[in-house]
């Protein structure tokens, strides 16, 4: 029996599936095209199934590199967190009487999913995420205010960053902006 006639596993259409949502996201594959995909990898029964659902895709890409930091703090000062960096699962931002900024257009992701944990007291911080992203903010201000609470859709598969914490006298803003490098986008 060849490698291609051999039963697929769920873990392996579960890894198929994320490779069809990571090229939706990249704009490899049009939108209206995405649910055959899937459709094709869940119903594989083999290896060659799945094959044929991707062979079109490039390999996933896995970051080989040690997240740059796990968090940042500004008492009396400030940081920035900025250019080519690699961002951790979670990543903790703390400033008192100072502030700083985050900006996640050229950083690489380790995760599909991103968690930023934001405290300002008497301080702030401006967190920039890139355009195509989703993004859920879920921090809230007691004598200042906390970005835009709610959910930002980006495209369909798109990692995702869930921005949480608080501000006490002080501020707390997201924006977003358009990606500076698009392989920035990685996969666990």
């Amino acid at each position: 029996m060849s490698e291609r006639e051999l039963l697929a596993s769920d873990g392996e259409r579960d890894r198929a599936a994320e490779r069809v949502r990571e090229a939706a996201a990249e704009g490899r594959i049009r939108l209206p095209d995405v649910d055959g995909r899937l459709s094709q990898v869940y119903e594989a029964r083999t290896r060659g199934d799945l094959e044929l659902a991707t062979r079109d895709l490039p390999e996933p890409r896995v970051v080989d590199e040690r997240p740059t930091s796990r968090a940042a703090v500004a008492i009396f000062g400030g940081y920035d967190r900025g250019g080519h960096w690699v961002v951790p699962a979670k990543f903790t931002a703390w400033s008192m009487f100072g502030g700083g900024g985050i900006d996640l257009t050229e950083a690489q992701l380790t995760s599909r999913e991103t968690a930023i944990t934001v405290v300002a007291l008497w301080g702030g911080a401006d967190i920039v995420v890139p355009d195509d992203v989703e993004v859920e903010v879920k921090g809230f201000g007691i004598f200042g205010g906390f970005g835009k609470s709610g959910r930002n859709r980006g495209r369909p598969g798109a990692p995702r960053i869930v921005i949480r914490g608080f501000a006490m006298f002080g501020g707390v803003g997201t924006r977003k902006k358009p990606r500076k490098d698009r392989k920035g986008l990685t996969q666990d």
